[in-house]
């Protein structure tokens, strides 16, 4: 297991690479080209600066988070082989780098969804929230401007201006696309891409979807153990794995995400983990990596990657804005760095009562 940090880059992230250097224990940086847009081919220049740029702070890149999907590969829409190849020379430029491991996601419209960005905890931090209640009641259209209210002037994740300008095509776009249709797509872009992350040993690792089920009528398709198979045993190739989110997997308390872990042993590539609260059904709140802070054992969930010889990159995922920070939510530098000592401590415990 190797810890890591994500980091948007120069320009992009309130957190600096010499910040993030005096955390204890973490050792990789898990990183991306924020300005490239969806289908943009990836040059090998900026690759090699932006590794270079890592590797001077004495970080290992350890893989990249995200080379996003264009809709049309998504939609399965008539230029979708073009786009492909786009995405096929970009994994190629990242073998050239040496970067042998790629979080990406197959989300319709939405990469992820929250209610609110800044929920006001007991303790006084604030943290990502839904409530399945409020975004029924809220207009597609609008939520973007909702989101950014409270985003504290950064571009979040999936959430690009340029992109969701375009939201009603969009919509429209996936009009009749359902699960089954959304899966066949998936798979045929998996089986596309394999011979290249074959040649260069890149582990293609997609994030769950979130939260894990269906939001605005939009398909999901990796939301439980039975989608995660049914796309593991589609493409059965040990380069086509999963990025293990303990959050975006959680927000359904139905999945036993330790039963998750072991049901697919070595086939986790990437892991996200952290925890969150439930309050009710379609209703949760994030929380801190604490076990005990959340509804989320993760003594459990390290206990199932270490049982299973997971060896990959590790990162705590989204934290509460705490002690006055002001970041991108979720990706401030105080409560990530309590979380990777955290799960450090766990992961070190864990070691030392079986050896």
């Amino acid at each position: 297991m190797e810890m890591t940090l994500r980091w948007f880059g120069n320009g992009f992230d309130s957190v600096s690479l010499k910040q993030i250097k005096q955390i204890p224990g973490v050792t990789g940086i898990i990183s991306t080209l924020y300005d490239t847009k969806p289908g943009e081919v990836w040059q090998l220049d900026r690759i090699k600066k932006l590794k270079a740029e890592i590797e001077a702070e004495g970080f290992n890149l350890s893989g990249i988070e995200s080379v996003n999907i264009h809709d049309a590969i998504k939609a399965g829409s008539k230029e979708r082989d073009e786009y492909i190849e786009n995405y096929i020379q970009s994994l190629s430029a990242l073998g050239e780098a040496d970067i042998h491991m790629v979080c990406y996601n197959f989300m319709p419209v939405f990469d992820w969804t929250r209610s609110d960005l800044a929920k006001r905890r007991s303790d006084g931090s604030t943290v990502l929230a839904y409530n399945q209640k409020i975004i029924d009641a809220i207009d597609p259209d609008k939520l973007f401007s909702s989101m950014e209210h409270k985003s504290n002037g950064f571009i979040m994740p999936g959430w690009e201006p340029e992109r969701l300008a375009q939201i009603k095509e969009l919509f429209t776009l996936y009009a009749e696309i359902d699960e089954k249709k959304l899966f066949d797509n998936f798979v045929y872009f998996l089986k596309a891409i394999m011979p290249i992350c074959e040649k260069y040993e890149i582990k293609m690792a997609i994030h769950p979807d979130d939260p894990a089920w269906p939001v605005f009528n939009l398909p999901r398709i990796i939301t439980n153990k039975e989608q995660i198979l049914r796309f593991l045993k589609a493409v059965d190739n040990p380069y086509n794995g999963l990025t293990l989110c303990t959050g975006s997997l959680g927000s359904n308390p139905r999945n036993d995400i330790p039963d998750i872990i072991r049901s697919i042993k070595g086939r986790i590539h990437f892991a996200h983990v952290r925890n969150l609260k439930h309050e009710s059904p379609g209703v949760f709140e994030e929380a801190a990596h604490l076990s005990k802070d959340g509804s989320m054992d993760m003594y459990e969930v390290m206990k199932a990657l270490y049982d299973t010889g997971f060896d990959g990159p590790i990162r705590p995922d989204h934290g509460r804005m705490i002690w006055g920070e002001v970041a991108m939510p979720g990706y401030g530098l105080y409560d990530r760095a309590l979380g990777a000592c955290y799960l450090n401590g766990l992961w070190e415990a864990i070691t030392k009562s079986v050896s």
